[in-house]
């Protein structure tokens, strides 16, 4: 199940660097104060049950009265990120750690050999995670990129290729590895870091990662996979894209999830629980 592949619309449809305002479903007044706790090293945790807003596609939208915004790292620029922290917003950088994209500017330093199977996407095709020593820097500039613009975590996608048809024999034990390079990569940035997806190695990674987001676990009745988040203290962030809110809310209360329905372009438009 490819649901992270969902996010490749991005490389069609860029966020502008402009800022508007607009309506919001479901949310009225004044944004309320991050729900949030410390991590070690006193970076920030999100809690379960904080709400969210997720927009990678489309002008950014700063009036989603949440305070937690995920958004384009690329795309989305210094001054973006300044004015949603101002608002008493924080932000989470999405950044495609497992997967190359021949849109992004930094496409062409990314050595041939990294590059395996589309992942199912235009332009997007899945990385040899084996080579860590080569994906360091690479991430490691991109994360500096994130903290430079003021971004408070990231959102690491395509975290789980070991479970998909990459083009090379990796493995449960590769993927560990490189999630947790990834995570160290942005702790050691003052980043909180996001496990994107990955049900199965919930377990094993729950500690590392200060947070999670998935998509479609209610569709694909997985959602008490990530249950191991909520007891650590941990939000979970969802969404789904097949499913409405009627469907699923009930069940992602009672589990303390951050969850919303959304359309697979991931604009602006949200219908939260």
């Amino acid at each position: 199940m490819k649901r992270h592949t969902a996010l490749a619309v991005t490389g069609l449809l860029l966020l502008t660097a402009a800022c508007t305002a607009g309506p919001d479903d479901g949310d009225d007044g004044e944004a309320p104060a991050p729900e949030t706790s410390q991590a070690p090293g006193g970076r920030w945790q999100p809690r379960p049950g904080t709400a969210w807003q997720w927009q990678l596609s489309g002008k950014l939208d700063t009036s989603v009265k949440v305070p937690v915004y995920d958004v384009d790292g690329f795309n989305t620029t210094k001054e973006q990120v300044a004015d949603l922290k101002r608002a008493g917003r924080r932000t989470i950088c999405y950044i495609s750690t497992g997967a190359w994209e021949d849109f992004r500017p930094d496409a062409d330093a990314f050595p041939k050999s990294l590059l395996g199977e589309g992942n199912g996407w235009k332009g997007e095709r899945w990385l040899d995670i084996r080579q860590a020593s080569v994906l360091e820097p690479l991430m490691a500039k991109r994360f500096d990129m994130c903290r430079d613009k003021g971004f408070d975590a990231v959102e690491p996608d395509n975290m789980d290729g070991y479970k998909n048809k990459t083009g090379f024999p990796l493995t449960a034990s590769d993927q560990l590895a490189y999630n947790r390079l990834i995570a160290r990569l942005a702790h050691d940035r003052g980043m909180a870091a996001g496990l994107k997806n990955d049900l199965d190695q919930i377990p094993q990674l729950v500690g590392d990662f200060d947070f999670a987001v998935n998509e479609q676990c209610a569709e694909y009745g997985e959602c008490d996979s990530l249950t191991p988040f909520i007891k650590a203290d941990k939000a979970v962030f969802h969404v789904e894209y097949e499913r409405s809110t009627d469907e699923f809310c009930d069940r992602s209360k009672k589990l303390k999830l951050s969850s919303m329905e959304k359309k697979y372009e991931l604009g602006p438009w949200r219908k939260p629980c």
